[in-house]
């Protein structure tokens, strides 16, 4: 019997695994077998009508886990569906919500999406099955309707009064309909069952939002008499169940037998090559996805790109564009936020109908929308989480043909830990999803919804938060006068609507309007909160949004305003900022090898001093500037890291410890003055002229590279610097010590356990810590008020954590340090790997 023709991706495979420019980059090569299904029969108590919908969509049998869904909902559990991408969990929870529909007239069923792209998806598959019911019993349709910011305000009362089955996101449910429940009053009386998609997206800030809108819809619901059923989805993270029970403060069974069938799929990490041995420096993974998805394309592949950030999908697509000739066919497109609604549509469905044959989009097509079946993904630098990496490899392969997955690696040491260390893809998840509801500012923000949705009345409840401290709650709503206490019963005084000033995605209130001056007049185009503000859209920031440049012109702190004006620039600009920390209290302290690691609260504060203009695609330095913002402060949760005496005189005697202080030697003073003197007391960087403040002398290249203090303070290596630009200029080649290398890398590394971003924590390394008594000490800080529990879950995993640092920062094969293990050397200063490296042995 003659033998297949190849496949076009077993024909491109067959290319890359003899290209040595590809193949020599491809650090590992996982194939995932075709795996059958595992059918089960439809229940027996599966309305007749029901069945016969899925005989008509060709259906006969249901996975195994869709039939294990059905009995729990059947026992009137709670459950969290926790399966693979395209693994059929929407009939999970649309069979049981149907079920009830057709048997009980006046059902009502709740579900919430994590965004309004999903909800539409949704709606299709709802409404197709609610028409054939309608079809097949002659009776009226169930009404199935989306209600969200889109909805038009004059279809929302019928909305109201008809639907049965409302589809909605965690936004519109907190401002749009749990404030306004008297006139949703029908369908709470009769709500039966809160369906809860994707609820791994439900963390850190987010997710302890939508906690606490949840107890509020618990209560609200509980008002009309109704206790809902919960049915949640998630993809494969460590702790579904526990996530799901602190959402619903519930129990929730665990189904997580995936029964649905799955084509063979390819799985490659690919690390860029290093084009600079030296500084460790790698070509970077957008130019090497562009390359790779130029070989899919010649192969009549099907591909979606998904990278981090929006501007990186923008540069992608033009760098693309201009390497394939692009014709204007719409081809090759770009997703992400901030495209209107139609512009999303009309891409989703170019990519089901095949028109579109390469699309760069951020993460919002990782959910489950239907996009039909990708040939090939290329993941463009790790996601920031496995949960993430499987999803959207997984949009990869949706039918059961063969399958494409790529991640290719950026420079961070996160990314290249990765590399050396897949089994934490392809064999684990290790990502515990956090999420703290009773945080003391997201919970007083939702008592305050709370209260004004119903009065809070003497034996009350808010989830699981104690009685007494409920009630100490509402003494203090009512000392600042927003609650007044009647009897046993307190009552919402404040003329504001509460719940319009809080953002589920921030846990701070406080927003800045952006406000773009055109010729037809000032347009918004957004708004960000205020700690954002400060770095995002300071005076002469570059700021990206919906495709468009623009520059700001001022920040308007007093009216919370920024002035922005469509700009043409070919750089962009990145914020330099100074912080401090305090200790406040100490919850938890340990001694550990090397020193004693602690848990506690501190007090943050940060502020920009200036910023750097950076040329698009290279990177180049093109300038700096300073920054004259007031400070902000940030009360929350951190570790820190305090390094013993021992242990830095240990180093001390090694010559692997850079963070005494310099001794500048007897002609110092007098090549200070001379400096000063020289330069007419006036910053040779920003050209103010010293008036007040003294200005600082400031070494070019660093003191300790030179073997002694005449070289170093000669006058052609001095210059004088206000403190703002000396600031600056110090942080520039902070990245020498192996105090400083140990923040970077411990920074970099630990969202990797903690399922949270980068930019979700803070840090600081400081010889002379006041969080250590000050002594040398590194610390790693919660970036949300109070914390959410991601620097507690860093204090648990300490020894964890140091090594699995020792083994990055050992294996990568730079000289004296990168980006990819302990931060680049600053432009005068060598890097600080030894030093590193010999800080971390101590430690473990």
């Amino acid at each position: 019997m003659a033998s297949l023709p190849p496949t076009r991706l077993e024909h491109l495979l067959d290319l890359w695994s003899r290209e040595p420019t590809i193949a020599g980059n491809v650090v590992e090569w996982r194939t995932e077998d075709q795996r059958p299904a595992h059918l089960v029969d439809f229940p027996p108590g599966l309305h007749p009508v029901l069945q016969a919908y899925l005989r008509q969509k060709g259906i006969r049998a249901l996975y195994s886990h869709q039939g294990l869904s059905w009995k729990a909902a059947a026992a009137g559990k709670h459950a969290v569906i926790v399966t693979g991408t395209a693994s059929g969990k929407t009939l999970c929870y649309n069979l049981p919500v149907l079920d009830l529909a057709l048997r009980d007239p006046a059902a009502r069923a709740l579900f919430i999406f994590p965004t309004k792209a999903l909800t539409q998806d949704q709606l299709q598959g709802l409404r197709e099955a609610a028409g054939f019911a309608a079809d097949a019993t002659a009776s009226a349709p169930l009404g199935v309707a989306v209600y969200d910011g889109d909805t038009p305000s004059a279809d929302r009362p019928a909305i109201r009064r008809q639907a049965r089955l409302i589809l909605t996101n965690p936004d519109m449910l907190h401002t749009g309909i749990l404030p306004h429940h008297t006139l949703w009053a029908e369908f709470f009386r009769n709500l039966r069952f809160v369906i809860i998609d994707e609820i791994h997206v439900y963390r850190g800030v987010f997710g302890s939002h939508v906690a606490n809108v949840l107890r509020r819809l618990k209560r609200v619901a509980a008002f009309y008499g109704s206790w809902p059923q919960f049915i949640l989805t998630s993809a494969t993270i460590a702790n579904p169940g526990d996530l799901a029970t602190r959402l619903i403060e519930a129990p929730a069974e665990i189904i997580d037998q995936d029964g649905a069938p799955r084509g063979r799929r390819h799985f490659l990490l690919y690390n860029p090559p290093i084009v600079n041995p030296e500084l460790g420096l790698r070509a970077s993974s957008s130019s090497e996805s562009i390359r790779l998805v130029g070989d899919l394309l010649d192969q009549g592949m099907q591909s979606l790109l998904f990278a981090r950030a929006r501007r990186t999908v923008e540069l992608m697509l033009r760098s693309l564009s201009t390497n394939r000739g692009d014709n204007g066919d719409g081809a090759l497109r770009s997703y992400r936020s901030g495209y209107l609604p139609r512009e999303r549509r009309a891409i989703e469905a170019a990519l089901r109908d095949g028109s579109a044959r390469a699309v760069v989009a951020t993460n919002a097509l990782e959910l489950g929308i239907d996009i039909g079946g990708m040939d090939a993904v290329l993941l463009v630098g790790y996601p920031g989480t496995i949960a993430s990496t499987r999803q959207q490899a997984g949009r990869a392969g949706r039918k059961q043909g063969d399958a494409l997955a790529v991640l290719v690696a950026s420079a961070s040491p996160l990314d290249q830990y990765l590399m050396h260390h897949p089994e934490y893809i392809f064999e684990r998840s290790p990502e515990q999803a956090l999420i703290n509801p009773d945080n003391l500012l997201i919970l007083l923000q939702h008592l305050r919804c709370a209260a004004f949705e119903l009065p809070f009345k003497a034996g009350d409840t808010f989830g699981s938060l104690p009685a007494s401290t409920l009630d100490s709650f509402l003494q203090f709503l009512t000392q600042t006068g927003e609650l007044h206490a009647s009897g046993p019963s307190y009552f919402w005084m404040a003329d504001r609507y509460p719940a319009d000033g809080v953002s589920l995605r921030s846990s701070s209130p406080m927003r800045f309007t952006l406000q773009s001056a055109e010729a037809a007049g000032p347009r918004v185009i957004g708004e960000v909160d205020y700690e954002s503000a400060m770095w995002m859209v300071h005076p002469q920031a570059v700021y990206l949004h919906g495709g468009q440049v623009y520059e700001v012109q001022s920040l308007d702190l007093e009216n919370k305003v920024a002035h922005l004006l469509p700009a043409d620039v070919d750089y962009y600009t990145e914020p330099r900022k100074q912080v401090e920390i305090e200790k406040l209290s100490v919850l938890r302290e340990a001694e550990v090898s090397g020193g004693k690691i602690g848990f506690g609260e501190v007090l943050v504060t940060t502020q920009v001093i200036g910023f750097r203009r950076l040329k698009w695609y290279t990177n180049e330095n093109l300038g700096e500037g300073v920054l004259d913002l007031p400070p902000t402060q940030l009360r929350t949760t951190g570790y820190w890291l305090a390094v013993s005496e021992a242990t830095v005189e240990t180093l001390r005697e090694a010559g692997a410890w850079k963070n005494d202080p310099n001794d500048y030697g007897p002609n110092w003073p007098m090549q200070r003055k001379l400096a000063l003197l020289r330069d007419a007391r006036t910053c040779q960087v920003c050209g103010q002229v010293e008036a007040g403040q003294p200005f600082h002398v400031h070494h070019k290249t660093p003191f300790r590279n030179f073997a002694s203090y005449a070289q170093a303070n000669h006058l052609d290596n001095l210059i004088t610097l206000c403190p703002a630009c000396h600031r600056q200029a110090e942080a520039s080649v902070k990245m020498k010590s192996g105090l400083s290398g140990l923040m970077y890398v411990l920074h970099n590394l630990a969202p990797l356990f903690l399922m949270c971003d980068v930019g979700d924590l803070g840090a600081l390394a400081d010889p002379l810590s006041p969080l250590a008594d000050k002594h040398p000490a590194v610390a790693l800080y919660d970036l949300v008020p109070a914390g959410i529990g991601l620097a507690e879950a860093i204090f648990e995993m300490h020894a964890s954590l140091m090594q699995r640092a020792r083994e990055l920062v050992a294996e990568c094969p730079c000289t004296s340090g990168c980006p990819s293990c302990v931060g680049p050397a600053g432009p005068n200063g060598v890097g600080g790997k030894a030093e590193t490296l010999a800080l971390l042995n101590c430690l473990i």
